[in-house]
């Protein structure tokens, strides 16, 4: 199963609208002879390509899945129907299928004779790569992820007002890669303004990575024409509100969103509750002054927007922290 995972993740932000599903095909003597991901729209499913990969020495064997295997026609036929005509002995899957129109492919198989396990590092998977794909499924809505960097003491820059590097080139390769895996990034008229960004994911060697999310700049200020925000290397956006609701509107045949803006349209976000995550790099330095990561004018402790950790993991030098919105 983590050898699926691996491969979920290796597709994750070039599926859509199908979600990045993982597969492994294990032969009658369990050992590895085919794996694989979900292609782009319109390809192969994982669990076709892995089968394939596989040939005859699937016969017998199991098929180890991160999602459960579909069992509608869409753009290609059910996962489950190449499953049975592979023969394969048993299925085992990590999460299942949410969709209406595509479940029922664990009830399919178990009817022809298949030996069928869920739940198999489920919290791996639906907190992993199928975590914002499950949340548009569960919700109609797209997953928010508010991304920042942040010293120990919570500051976003020094009292100079640079920024650009509290997190450490690790972190930074570590946020491209998820750029890459994300359907746009939302900034605010703010953040163009002042730091210029590009927003652009970007490989190790500094080359534009294969696929790039969509940009997307929030305000009703005015834009220069030659900011590097709408420069050709990827498409932009602009969205003139200050309203989250309308943006996420705009945005909803949008899966996977970065929030990458400032404390000002961050706040607005979390204000209106529409913050799915918050990811958020704490580098291992001091830097006092004013400039905070946010605002949210909390006037009592008891008021306090509440979250619960959801991992911690060390990317360099710095600490990467998960939290999810505490419910209750």
């Amino acid at each position: 199963m983590r050898v699926a995972i691996e491969q979920s993740n290796l597709v994750k932000g070039r599926t859509h609208p199908n979600p990045p599903v993982g597969a492994v095909i294990l032969d009658a003597d369990a050992q590895v002879v085919g794996v694989g991901g979900t292609e782009p729209a319109g390809g192969n499913h994982a669990e076709v390509l892995a089968l394939r990969r596989a040939g005859s020495l699937a016969a017998g064997g199991t098929a180890v899945l991160t999602l459960e295997p579909c069992n509608h026609y869409g753009k290609t036929p059910p996962c489950v129907d190449a499953l049975l005509a592979a023969g394969v002995g048993k299925v085992v899957y990590a999460v299942a299928d949410p969709n209406e129109i595509a479940a029922g492919g664990a009830a399919r198989l178990s009817a022809a004779g298949v030996n069928v396990q869920s739940g198999v590092l489920a919290d791996d998977v639906a907190r992993g790569p199928l975590r914002e794909w499950l949340h548009k499924q569960r919700t109609g809505s797209p997953h928010v992820t508010w991304k920042y960097a942040s010293s120990l003491d919570g500051r976003s820059a020094a009292v100079d007002g640079t920024s650009q590097w509290i997190s450490s080139e690790a972190s930074r390769l570590d946020l491209h890669r998820r750029r890459a895996a994300a359907d746009a990034i939302i900034v605010g008229t703010g953040t163009v303004l002042t730091d210029d960004p590009v927003l652009t994911a970007r490989q190790p060697d500094g080359s534009l990575a294969g696929k790039q999310p969509l940009r997307v700049v929030v305000g009703t200020r005015e834009i220069p024409p030659e900011a590097k925000v709408l420069n050709d290397d990827s498409r932009t956006m602009v969205i003139r509100t200050h309203d989250p609701l309308e943006v996420l509107k705009a945005l909803s045949d949008r899966t996977d969103i970065l929030l990458e803006g400032g404390p000002t349209l961050a706040g607005a976000f979390l204000r209106e509750g529409v913050i799915d995550r918050i990811l958020t790099y704490v580098a291992p330095i001091l830097l006092g002054g004013p400039v905070t990561v946010i605002d949210v004018g909390v006037p009592t402790i008891t008021r306090a927007l509440r979250w619960r950790f959801d991992g911690a993991d060390r990317i360099g030098p710095d600490l990467l922290l998960s939290l999810v919105p505490q419910i209750g």
